[in-house]
């Protein structure tokens, strides 16, 4: 049984700065390749990033590279996403996953990658 629990979403204004924290359970998290994405109304889920079980190697999607910030704290098993200059368009459900296979990064930009999903936190940018 994997739970996967994101929290910190909320209304904002454009501009405004969110953090958002994942914390999945029954799995050894320092192992696992995790990953943000994205949902909005009406279209398809959009990789936001991913971070390496190590930390070293982290991926971001065109549209939030340099504005996101993905990093990860093993000791207390957490994941973050950094959201600052937050946009409209950044409206969303925010979703946590794990990768499918402990030590991998690959094709880490893909949803398939993934198969464990978090119930998502949602986002809204207001203008």
């Amino acid at each position: 049984q994997v739970q996967v629990i994101e929290s910190g979403g909320g209304l904002v204004q454009t501009g405004s700065s969110l953090r958002l924290s994942c914390k999945a359970l029954g799995r050894t998290f320092s192992i696992y390749t995790m990953g943000w994405f994205r949902q909005a109304p009406g279209k398809e889920r959009e990789f936001v990033a991913a971070i390496s079980r190590d930390g070293n190697n982290v991926y971001y999607g065109d549209s939030v590279k340099d504005r996101f910030a993905i990093s990860r704290d093993n000791g207390k098993s957490v994941l973050y996403l950094q959201m600052n200059s937050l946009k409209p368009e950044d409206t969303a459900v925010y979703y946590c996953t794990l990768h499918r296979f402990p030590y991998s990064t690959s094709r880490a930009q893909l949803s398939e990658s993934y198969n464990y999903w978090g119930q998502g936190t949602q986002v809204t940018v207001s203008s």
